[in-house]
């Protein structure tokens, strides 16, 4: 039997999970792929740190070089995160003969086409179904068993953190401030959260998948993106009340016009499959022309999940597939075919705006004259009744119908300069 040699590269949370697998279930990976797949060597630069895992000795090594030098290992997982050094790691292991397996979104969404022609000029190949959505399988789903699809829309959930913060301050009644703290606590966010609850992982995510359906390369930074940090827990009881849940959503959707793309935390029709998403849990709905809908979900963080679609893309690499895939979609390459992003301010979509304003006549009336002189007209409007004095601050519910993105955010800005509203609007997007 065929032995094929494997490297890990990042020996933390998902390496060690990756670690498990290999070791621990090789009659498994065995029967899925007619060879022998050998985890040879394991390089991070914390060789003390307790993984609780028995290790042979001599696999673990803080030398990168061990496994640049060693022409017998074949494939070779990145799983260091970031964007430095490990772009310099990936190339450096391509051009060494070696074919890369990653999880690392952020350098995928920021250097993908020139890891990607790299990995072309050598001959080798990038695999990376664990860069988006844990342990969900929606690059495979994408990139093979839709082809025979135009398609037309991505929705997600894509970032458990935030779900989780979004959950408890729902379901416990807790503001933003503890829910991320509980989170924290229980291991779903970082010691500094900013890149979860600020919608950059998100975008990163969105910029992947948009790439693979559509062929665009965007620019991540310059996805419009609002994170969760400014969700306050009254706009969960709004919500709620108005028959809604809300959820950091990843949309692109496909338009004559071009593509769409944003990253918003969304207000989405209560129990709709994305709405009932829960916890760390992530979604990813896909609609194609001939298909319809389809919705993939599961566990879209933690060690054990996103380590399963790691493995699951060294088994591919070991079997063929993973090189037929890629040298077939051209991803990342000028060749590609792709069609263009739509200016972010010719989106048209529904809004929920929040107002902090002065309880006295005539307001309503002149927050509704600004949003009208811009082609955007009301729904609905819900303001509680209030015992306090007149010109006490209050807050103020409208619900929009669909409007342009650029007559929405200028009406904002010249509402937020009135004398009597204080503080900036908080918008959000009525899917």
């Amino acid at each position: 039997m065929n032995t094929v040699k494997v490297a890990l590269i990042g020996f933390g949370t998902i390496g060690t999970g990756v670690a498990k697998i290999l070791l621990e279930h090789k009659e498994r990976i065995t029967r899925a792929t007619g060879k022998n797949v050998e985890l040879a060597r394991i390089c991070d630069k914390e060789m003390t740190r307790d993984r609780g895992i028995d290790l042979p000795e001599g696999m673990l090594t803080d030398h990168l070089d061990a496994i640049l030098d060693d022409r017998s290992i074949s494939v070779a997982i990145e799983l260091v995160g970031g964007l430095d050094p490990a772009r310099s790691i990936v190339e450096s292991l391509l051009k060494s003969g070696k074919d890369v397996v990653t999880a690392n979104k952020a350098l995928l969404a920021t250097h993908g086409s020139e890891i990607f022609d790299t990995a072309r000029n050598c001959g080798r190949l990038i695999a990376f179904e664990a860069a988006v959505g844990g342990g969900i399988p929606i690059i495979n789903a994408i990139s093979t068993s839709l082809q025979a699809n135009k398609l037309r829309q991505i929705q997600a959930i894509v970032n458990g953190t935030c779900n989780f913060i979004l959950t408890a301050m729902e379901e416990k009644g807790t503001d933003y401030k503890h829910a991320v703290a509980e989170a924290q606590r229980l291991g779903y966010a970082e010691a500094n959260p900013t890149l979860d609850v600020d919608g950059t992982d998100t975008a990163q995510k969105l910029a992947i998948l948009s790439h693979l359906a559509f062929g665009v390369s965007p620019n991540w930074r310059d996805i419009p993106r609002v994170g969760i940090d400014t969700v306050e827990a009254v706009d969960i009881v709004y919500a709620k009340r108005l028959g809604y849940r809300i959820k950091l959503l990843a949309k692109a959707d496909a338009t004559p016009d071009g593509v769409e793309l944003y990253v918003s935390p969304t207000l989405v029709r209560l129990h709709t499959p994305i709405a009932e998403m829960r916890d760390s849990f992530n979604i990813v709905k896909v609609v194609g022309d001939a298909v319809g809908e389809v919705v993939l979900l599961g566990r879209g963080a933690g060690e054990m999940p996103t380590a399963s679609a790691v493995v699951g893309d060294v088994i591919d690499t070991v079997l063929g597939r993973a090189k037929m895939t890629f040298d077939t979609l051209q991803l990342w390459s000028k060749d590609r075919p792709a069609k263009t992003i739509k200016d972010p301010a010719d989106i048209r979509g529904k809004n929920y705006l929040r107002f902090l304003v002065e309880d006295r006549p005539g307001v309503l009336a002149e927050i509704s004259g600004i949003l009208g002189h811009h082609g955007i007209s009301i729904a609905s409007v819900l303001q509680e009744e209030t015992d306090l004095e007149e010109g006490s601050p209050v807050t103020l519910i409208i619900m929009t119908h669909a409007a342009r993105e650029g007559d929405t955010q200028a009406a904002i800005a010249k509402i937020d300069a009135l004398p009597w509203t204080s503080g900036k609007t908080l918008r959000m997007r009525i899917e």
